[in-house]
């Protein structure tokens, strides 16, 4: 169980798109493992995990409680869009009594990819050094975010929670939609010509340098194919990755927000990667042999 809180800090943050709520109580953090300078005074770790949220109202509560009683808790960021079912408001309510939860609220259901989007740059503007993401519905295990930070920490530039590796499993999905998974996840690899096996998983763990190069402003996806893109600029850039075997499991409560259109948008926006990725590849190779570089 979580201790009692004695009080609590808030201040409103205004985004282009997205106004937000953060509170908890202070605390300092040791120089040694502490936030870079910036940093919120209501953080309690120099980790934070990102949990974007729509309609997640039955599964929220429980996700931060378990996050929060790990041995090292990280802090956490919930990235709701207007829930019509009052998620921001039960976190809300944890936030007046609990420390290193912190809440953006968006003005409406503006994607999962801009989602992570304001969430990152909060945590980039705000000094943590680890920042992971995660789903609210329990198809991650909150249990796996110590070994994905422990990835970083051992000189990772992302550690990606990995179905597809050795050790990784799925349970509680017809083979119809693993089939399906496993299809567009080598679909991706071919386009994009990634070693990732896993692109479009969502449990990872990026660095702060990391999160750095990829540049979010140059992330363009707006959906869950978000995922793949991330990891594509990634390798563009030669982050080093770990990739650490997980279980995903089907998520407990609730329904999934992955429709038919979305599927199709992603596919366009992954043909598009791959054009451009390989058009840009060839400006550079072309480059390099100007300037005398043969061994292209």
């Amino acid at each position: 169980m979580w201790g009692a809180g004695t009080g609590c800090e808030k201040r409103q943050l205004q985004g282009s798109e997205e106004t937000g709520l953060i509170a908890a109580r202070q605390r300092t953090l040791s120089a040694a493992g502490g936030l870079q300078k910036g940093a919120i005074k209501s953080s309690t770790s120099d980790c934070i995990v990102v949990i974007p949220t729509y309609n997640e109202r039955e599964n929220i509560a429980s996700m931060i409680a378990t996050l929060r009683s790990l041995a090292e808790a990280p802090d956490i960021l919930i990235v709701d869009d207007n829930s019509p079912d009052g998620t921001a408001q039960v976190v809300r309510g944890l936030i007046e009594t609990h420390e290193g939860i912190h809440l953006l609220q968006r003005k409406g259901k503006l994607g999962l990819g801009s989602a992570y989007k304001a969430g990152f740059a909060f945590a980039l503007r705000h000094g943590w050094k680890y920042i992971c993401q995660m789903d609210a519905d329990f198809s991650h295990d909150p249990a796996d975010i110590p070994r994905l930070i422990a990835g970083c920490r051992a000189g990772a530039d992302v550690a990606i929670g990995s179905r597809y590796v050795k050790g990784g499993r799925i349970r509680g999905w017809p083979w119809q939609r693993w089939l399906l998974s496993r299809t567009a996840n080598f679909v991706a690899q071919v386009i994009l010509r990634s070693r990732v096996k896993d692109l479009t998983g969502g449990f990872k763990c990026f660095s702060r340098q990391a999160m750095e190069k990829i540049n979010l402003q140059r992330v363009t996806s707006e959906g869950y194919i978000f995922q793949v893109e991330m990891n594509h600029w990634a390798g563009r850039e030669g982050l080093r990755t770990s990739h650490i075997p997980i279980c995903f499991t089907e998520r407990r409560s609730g329904t999934s927000k992955m429709g038919k259109d979305e599927a199709i948008s992603g596919l366009w926006q992954l043909l598009y990667l791959g054009f451009s990725g390989t058009r840009n590849r060839n400006k550079e190779r072309q480059w390099r042999l100007i300037c005398g570089d043969r061994n292209v």
